[in-house]
């Protein structure tokens, strides 16, 4: 058995290591988009099941999270586990931001519809938060489509300042949409094997993904800016919620909250890009800036995991 000094010493060490690593991680926003869940099935057992995984998970990492809500998937039978997913993921600590009503695309929706769209979804949000003495501050666009010309862009971006939102931008991400149908009709069949083939292939497109957009930053800015990282609520990341943590270890990634992420002065890039095909933000900011990203050596998704995705789920 250690004598005391000893055990005290290391538990200094351990402490020290601890803030050094802090100290030199760089700050990711971890974002869920779509809850209460995407799935293939949609059923409110399923949206149970992910939201009880996915919360264990962040809990278990001491990760902050958001999640973004879109209230179409809470219709009819799902209203009550709805309400209930978002009711767990605020008493786990997280916060709540809205993603639309319907999940429509603004680049294809006339201002004013669109607009009275997000209203639904606040109407809905911010008494919820209210209650728990909570605020809604923050709004992501579905499809990260921002307006197909600026006018339209400037007009929602004006509404939604004079509504208190910030907009949640993107850095990262990793195509988990692409993914997450196959695991999901893996889990349907109760086929344990296409399940295993599919999350090795997402963790190992993360792995490879993740430095990509670290350099890309790094290309652009000079340094490495905070990342916020788009991620979907579904099964397959509640269930590799500690790879996933691994990976951003490996990294140097340390989870923080969103207004921390944004405080890095690379969100204060103008964004007047008028953007047809729903990029992330450092492909937004490298056309404003006239800088390239590396794209030659950008890891592309598997092909067959993108076709047998797009036969599952061609929305």
């Amino acid at each position: 058995m250690l004598p005391r000094v000893a055990v005290l010493t290391l538990a200094a060490m351990l402490a020290f290591a601890a803030l050094a690593d802090a100290a030199t991680a760089e700050p990711v926003a971890l974002t869920f988009d779509d809850l209460p869940a995407m799935a293939l099935d949609g059923t409110p057992w399923n949206a149970a099941q992910t939201t009880r995984r996915l919360l264990a998970g962040l809990h278990r990492h001491r990760f902050p999270a958001i999640g973004f809500v879109t209230g179409e998937f809470m219709e009819g039978a799902r209203r009550r586990e709805g309400q209930a997913v978002l009711s767990a993921w605020i008493a786990a600590g997280h916060e709540l931001g809205n993603h639309t009503y319907s999940h429509n695309s603004l680049n294809h929706t006339p201002v004013a519809d669109y607009i009275a769209d997000v209203r639904r979804e606040d109407a809905t949000l911010r008494p919820l938060l209210r209650a728990r003495g909570r605020s809604l501050l923050w709004f992501r666009h579905p499809y990260l489509e921002t307006g197909a010309t600026l006018s339209d862009k400037r007009a929602f971006e004006s509404w939604l300042a004079g509504a208190g939102y910030r907009i949640a931008p993107v850095t990262m991400e990793n195509s988990d949409y692409l993914f997450s149908p196959l695991y999901d009709d893996a889990l349907r069949r109760h086929d344990r094997h296409a399940a295993a083939r599919v999350r090795l292939a997402y963790l190992d497109y993360t792995r490879r993904v993740v430095p990509w957009y670290r350099e890309a930053g790094l290309a652009l800015f000079g340094r490495r800016p905070a990342a916020v990282f788009l991620l979907h609520a579904c099964r397959l990341n509640a269930d590799v919620v500690d790879d996933l943590a691994a990976i951003l270890k490996a990294n140097e990634l340390q989870p923080v909250a969103l207004s921390q992420a944004l405080a890095d002065p690379a969100y204060t890039t103008p964004d007047d890009y008028v953007d047809p095909d729903g990029d992330e933000w450092l492909s937004r900011w490298s056309q404003l800036l006239g800088r390239e990203l590396p794209w030659e050596t950008f890891p592309e998704p598997p092909a067959d995991i993108a076709a047998e995705s797009a036969r599952l789920d061609p929305a």
